[in-house]
């Protein structure tokens, strides 16, 4: 299954995601991702250029900061001056309750895919602000973004009371990986059915649906959403979901045809991810340059 998605990536896959699958998979160089994804981060510290694929400008964006939050994490390498700088650009765009918007009214200043729309003084939106606050707090980083960002998530998540599917699952980023375990686990035990509501629990629905392995990409730190039967019976449909070339395409819109090459290696790449980190691939996730991943 592996040398089938490798092809794929070699065919689809953008340089960035290439230089991903080798460093993860084939024991090549972290330093290599790293430097293609600075090429994606402006001097203001924000990341643009179709970092996210269905953003297509060059101003910077927050959901991008996301994007490139989670290659870092991947690489445990939230020690690269990215970060920083990141969050300084973060601090620039972040609204008087302590969230970063959901995408910026800049956004219209290039082509986009037709959810990225806002009014020209758009609020702060628990996407991608709890997700960013959570891979922070995970990899210890003190910031002076990220006292009022986790505030404005803390504050954001008790007025929840139904849920969408990528609230969800930056939702369950934050509560994941917070400090604060306590607080976490009674937010989760209030919101779960929620949550659970917007999951779609038959691994073969077809549509714009969002699986349990969507919300637990890799096993869950503290929280227990999904039963160990639900999580292996997707793990055991997943092959099945590839393309007959060997990789995995969205199930959402796709506006422009570019974007189908960049989110299929994209995602090809991540459902790998998922495989190993539940030891579905062999040998074990191992870091080539020498750190256990797990």
């Amino acid at each position: 299954m592996e040398d089938n998605a490798e092809r794929y990536i070699q065919l689809n896959a953008r340089l960035l995601d290439r230089l991903r699958y080798e460093a993860l998979f084939k024991g090549g160089s972290k330093e290599r991702v790293l430097q293609a994804l600075r090429a994606y981060q402006n001097p203001d510290g924000g990341f643009a250029h179709a970092l996210e694929p269905d953003l297509r400008g060059t101003t910077s964006q927050p959901e991008p900061v996301e994007v490139a939050f989670w290659i870092l994490d991947e690489l445990d390498a939230f020690n690269d001056p990215m970060v920083a700088a990141a969050c300084d650009y973060l601090v620039s765009v972040t609204t008087k309750d302590g969230g970063v918007p959901f995408v910026l009214s800049s956004v219209n200043e290039a082509p986009h895919a037709p959810w990225w729309e806002t009014d020209d003084d758009p609020p702060g939106n628990l996407i991608p602000t709890a997700s960013i606050a959570g891979l922070l707090h995970k990899h210890g980083v003190e910031h002076p973004w990220l006292g009022p960002a986790t505030s404005f998530c803390w504050n954001a998540i008790a007025e929840i009371k139904e849920t969408s599917p990528y609230q969800a699952r930056a939702v369950i980023t934050f509560l994941d990986l917070v400090d604060d375990a306590d607080r976490a686990l009674a937010e989760f035990a209030r919101l779960k059915e929620s949550i659970l509501a917007v999951v779609s629990m038959d691994p073969h629905a077809t549509g714009e649906a969002h699986f349990p392995l969507d919300f637990a990409p890799a096993p869950l730190r503290r929280l227990s959403l999904f039963t160990d039967e639900t999580i292996a019976r997707h793990l055991d449909a997943l092959p099945e979901t590839r393309t007959t070339e060997g990789g995995w395409e969205p199930n959402f819109l796709m506006w422009t045809p570019v974007v189908r090459h960049e989110w299929g290696g994209y995602l090809t790449l991540a459902r790998l991810n998922t495989l190993r980190a539940y030891g579905r691939l062999t040998p074990e996730p191992t870091h080539p340059w020498g750190q256990s991943r797990s």
